[in-house]
């Protein structure tokens, strides 16, 4: 979908604009919006809403055609709930009824007229970014390796959004709204994607080609690198699979050369059987999706590369195989971290914190600012918040609990949350092993607060975050797929920090 604003006043009004829809929001108890009543030349808006014919509920609908005095084709009405302070839930509502009745349309093209400065607690930018992301989820399509396409619905494919702000400021608005919307797209893409093709060096490709799009720097290094760098924890899982992994790292260095740069730095497990601790069959195929934290650092890059974003950012992807096979790791055996800190393998199916684990350490080396890492790393995560929220863990401290509200913050901003869990020295007495300095599972209870644990002890040379996005990622059942998230989440927290 197209998009572009404009502001209608009394030079260039809505009731002059000629297109093949205007989106108007009506409330409940019979009130008009201010841009219904603009449009409400002879009373036909009043009198549909008097006779019952719409309710003004959040989600109710109606279509009028040939309004008089106004010069679109169509007027849509559209149910925003109470007009004392519109929530956010039903302006959402509004927004998912009003792109279904688009989609359905014989109009080429529309324009939105909602009351975007008047969403309780939320500012014309996020009402500008709901729409967006919103428009772009409902044409988003998951037939990409069918070979019969499904057909494409007409519908609406042009939108023009009428906004309140200035022209600078709702342009740039709603550009940054399309980078996060196609950021979420290539996340999506990338989730989607089967196993057999979104393998390792596929997301090396990627990263290839978003690195030529927007001017990145990317280093994409090798088995033999990685060994000589002495990745020992991160090699374990990958040597079961004849895939060969990939260490990703692309570099936007939009800010000041002296500035330090924030990294992100994502789980790309391309396929996850459990390796020996294999998975029960029912359900595996979804472990195509444990790359979605590699697939939000790829979507963040995008976005940022969209907006020419002025600050540098490093993204660290960490991507492999785990597969069960004659030469892959076994439970007990002990592997060496790049940090020197040694290993028991006690689950290989817990094998995301040791390919992190290895990553977070060569992070180091870039003296960053902040590091965050973003894995589909626990389904005790789904346990403990469901699918609503990411888990969010950092130590206890000023910085770090400034770098939580940050996160926090821009989760709030976007819809996309978080929510904050402990981590601490009581949590790491479960991590204990005779043979090792570390076992890579914690004793029962509390497994998202061990695993962030885990991965705290190769964060300690600098401020660090962990988004635990296991239920957040992807959905299962009539819908399943991957949501995008938390590129909206990532990509505001790092444009709140220029």
């Amino acid at each position: 979908m197209d998009f572009s604003i404009k502001a209608f006043d009394t030079k260039n009004t809505l009731t002059a604009a000629r297109t093949g829809c205007v989106a108007v929001a009506v409330f409940e108890n019979k009130k008009l919006s201010q841009a219904a009543k603009t449009l409400d030349q002879t009373g036909e808006i009043t009198a549909a809403l008097k006779s019952g014919d719409i309710t003004g509920k959040a989600g109710s609908t109606l279509l009028l055609r040939g309004v008089a005095g106004v010069a679109a084709q169509r007027v849509l009405l559209v149910g925003m709930g109470a007009d004392e302070a519109v929530s956010e839930k039903n302006f959402m509502t509004a927004v998912g009824a009003m792109l279904k009745a688009f989609a359905s349309l014989g109009a080429a093209d529309a324009i939105i007229a909602f009351p975007m400065t008047e969403v309780k607690e939320r500012t014309p930018e996020w009402a500008i970014r709901a729409i967006v992301v919103a428009a772009t989820e409902s044409e988003f399509r998951t037939d990409a390796q069918k070979s019969k396409k499904d057909p494409v619905p007409a519908g609406v494919r042009k939108v023009t959004l009428s906004v309140p702000l200035a022209s600078s400021e709702a342009k740039a608005a709603l550009a940054r709204s399309v980078a996060i919307a196609n950021g979420m797209n290539l996340t999506k893409e990338l989730g989607n994607l089967s196993p057999n093709i979104c393998t390792p060096t596929y997301l090396a490709t990627i990263a290839r080609k978003l690195a030529d799009d927007h001017g990145f720097d990317v280093e994409v290094l090798e088995r033999k690198q990685l060994e000589a760098l002495k990745m020992g924890s991160f090699l374990s899982v990958a040597k079961g699979s004849d895939e060969a992994p990939k260490f990703i790292v692309l570099k936007h260095m939009g800010g000041n050369k002296k500035d330090a740069p924030v990294v992100l730095v994502g789980k790309g497990i391309t396929f996850d059987t459990g390796g020996i601790s294999i998975k029960p069959g029912p359900g595996m195929d979804e472990m195509k999706y444990d790359m979605c934290g590699a697939g939000s650092v790829l979507g963040t890059f995008r976005a940022i590369g969209e907006m020419g974003l002025k600050l540098n950012v490093i993204g660290i992807v960490a991507a492999c195989e785990n597969m069960p096979s004659g030469r892959a790791t076994k439970p007990g055996d002990i592997v060496t971290a790049m940090n020197g800190l040694t290993i028991e393998i006690l689950n290989t199916d817990a094998e995301g914190r040791l390919i992190l684990c290895d990553a977070l350490t060569y992070a180091e080396r870039f003296k960053p600012a902040a590091v965050v890492d973003i894995a589909t790393l626990t389904g005790a995560c789904i346990v403990s918040l469901g699918h609503h929220n990411s888990g969010l863990f950092t130590r206890h401290d000023a910085a770090h609990d400034a770098l939580a509200d940050e996160l926090l913050d821009a989760g709030k901003e976007t819809g996309d949350g978080a929510w904050r869990l402990p981590i601490g020295e009581q949590y790491n007495e479960q991590l204990k092993s005779n043979f090792a300095d570390l076992a890579n599972i914690g004793t029962p209870g509390g497994a998202s607060i061990t695993a962030a644990c885990f991965l705290e002890n190769f964060t300690r040379n600098y401020t660090w975050a962990h988004l635990d996005i296991a239920g957040t990622a992807w959905k299962s059942g009539a819908a399943k797929g991957a949501t995008g998230r938390p590129v909206p989440l990532l990509t505001t927290f790092l444009m709140n920090r220029v």
